[in-house]
Order: C-alpha cells, then sequence, then structure tokens
C-alpha cells in the first residue's frame, strides 16, 4: 500500500496525465484515498493555491508549448484544455502569458510556463504541535450558513465573518463549521451551541455535529494568523505522520475561545474527525 506522501503525488500524477480531458474532483482526490473536501483543504496548505487555480495555470503552460511550436490552431488548443470558445481561452491565456494565443504562434515570442508540482515533506526535528484526541456525542449547534467554492472560500470566510459583526443575531460566534456541499462547494456556518429551549434567531438554521473520535488542535495567538498556522501544520506535519488512524467525515469546526487580554494569549481551536483504522 502506498504511504500518504506517494498517494498524494499520485494525485498530481494523475493530473497531469488527463490535462487534455475531463478532470472530476472525484477522481483526484480518489488518487489520494482522501475525500474531495479535504483533498482540496490539504492541496492548498501543502501547495499554496487551490486545484483548480493550479489546473488552469498547468494547462496554460501546456497550451503555450502547443501553440509555440505551431502543432495545432487557436480554436483546437482551446478546445483541448477546456474552453468552450476562442475568445475565453484568449482572456485565460492573455492573463497568464501576456499575448494573445495567435501571438504565441509567432517565432521569437515571450512566454511563460508553469512546472508540475511534485511533492516531499522532509522531517527535521518535527514541530510540536499541541492535540488531544476526544470522543464526544453529536451535538447541534445553530448560526448562518453561506456556500462557498473551493476556490476563493479562504478569502471569502473572513468577509463572511465581518459581515456577521454587523449584525450578529444575539450569537457569539463560537464555532466556524465547514461541511461539504459537492465536493467543489462547501457550506460555512457561523454558529453557537443549540440549546432547544431558547428560540432560533430569524435568518439562523440548525445541523447537527455527528458524534465520534475528533483530533482537537489547540491555536494560540491573533487571528486569523494562529489558526491559518497551525492549519498548514496538520495537513503538512501531523497528517503524513499519523499511524492508525484516517481522517472520517467531510467536516471539521473552528472553535473560538473567549476574548483575551493579549492577543497573543488568545485561544482557538480546530477539530478534525478521525477513526481508529481496523486492524488488518
Amino acid at each position: 500500500m502506498k504511504n500518504w506522501m506517494d498517494a498524494f503525488q499520485a494525485s498530481l500524477e494523475y493530473i497531469e496525465d488527463h490535462l487534455d480531458g475531463p478532470l472530476e474532483m472525484e477522481a483526484i482526490a480518489s488518487e489520494a484515498a482522501l475525500s474531495p473536501f479535504y483533498y482540496q483543504r490539504i492541496f492548498t496548505a501543502l501547495c499554496g493555491m487551490s486545484v483548480g487555480e493550479y489546473i488552469r495555470l498547468r494547462r496554460m503552460s501546456e497550451a503555450a508549448q502547443e501553440l509555440s511550436g505551431r502543432q495545432s490552431s487557436v480554436m483546437e488548443t482551446a478546445l483541448k484544455y477546456g474552453y468552450d470558445s476562442a475568445d475565453s481561452f484568449a482572456r485565460a491565456f492573455h492573463r497568464f502569458h501576456g499575448i494573445s494565443p495567435s501571438a504565441a504562434k509567432k517565432p521569437g515570442a515571450s512566454l511563460r510556463s508553469f512546472a508540475p508540482m511534485h511533492i516531499r515533506i522532509t522531517m527535521e526535528g518535527g514541530i510540536m504541535l499541541d492535540y488531544r484526541m476526544t470522543e464526544k456525542a453529536p451535538f447541534t449547534v445553530f448560526g448562518i450558513r453561506r456556500t462557498f467554492h473551493t476556490d476563493t472560500g479562504y478569502e471569502k470566510i473572513p468577509e463572511f465573518w465581518n459581515e456577521w459583526a454587523f449584525d450578529p443575531k444575539g450569537m457569539k460566534g463560537m464555532f466556524g463549521v465547514c461541511m461539504d456541499a459537492d465536493g467543489t462547494d462547501f457550506d460555512y456556518w457561523i454558529a453557537d451551541l443549540y440549546v432547544p429551549w431558547q428560540e432560533i434567531p430569524e435568518g439562523c438554521d440548525t445541523t447537527v455535529i455527528p458524534g465520534g473520535l475528533w483530533a482537537q488542535f489547540t491555536c494560540r495567538g491573533p487571528l486569523p494568523e494562529s489558526l491559518q498556522k497551525v492549519n498548514t501544520e496538520i495537513w503538512t506535519e501531523w497528517l503524513p505522520s499519523l499511524r492508525g488512524y484516517e481522517l472520517a467525515g467531510n467536516y471539521s469546526l473552528e472553535v473560538y475561545g473567549p476574548p483575551a487580554e493579549n492577543p497573543e494569549d488568545y485561544l482557538s481551536y480546530i477539530w478534525v474527525p478521525i477513526r481508529k483504522l481496523a486492524q488488518p
């Protein structure tokens, strides 16, 4: 069986082999033995960009190579790399290369290149992550929900929190809940614990957080930097070295503590659902 990083590298090779055809997130993620929800989050942490952005950059780089070699027409190249029209392809091509596709066919054209990624993680002394594993029963939260695309979620979610701050609907904002919607989009909740005898504010809804085993990571310091730092370390340091357990469920939680006098002492948490691997 492949180790975790070999499996993730296999997913990059799968992308490379299918740049000139349909690329479904389910198929890409399955190469890494992950759900699309987790694959896209881990990919962003490891590679510094979304899966969709990486695919677009690789396709633009490959398209330029074909055009500069005058192997195919602009329209043929556009269709090959997933564009329905020469105009949409030309706009994307110009954003990447700074010239038109037809100009790329001329001798001496200046073009950009974006090489395939290869994932390698070197452990040098390791990083100390403060976490514990805790079993929890199911619980219900209430809050406001918005659907985000995986390519833009990290930029848009802080805007969502800023909007909520002007209309908190009587909530404290104890949780940020990520839940898979369809493998490409995900639902994000700003939420509090649901108390059955209290009325749910207008515009809010409830959702059940499944019970099970959670890895709970402590984040210390100002937001969002402390959360982002630990989130990256979870996927780049903790997960590759995880033994005897695997990710479970297509959801995760951010848990926010009470205000601290010193921002450097502020505590927040990331909860990731996991399960023990069955013994062979």
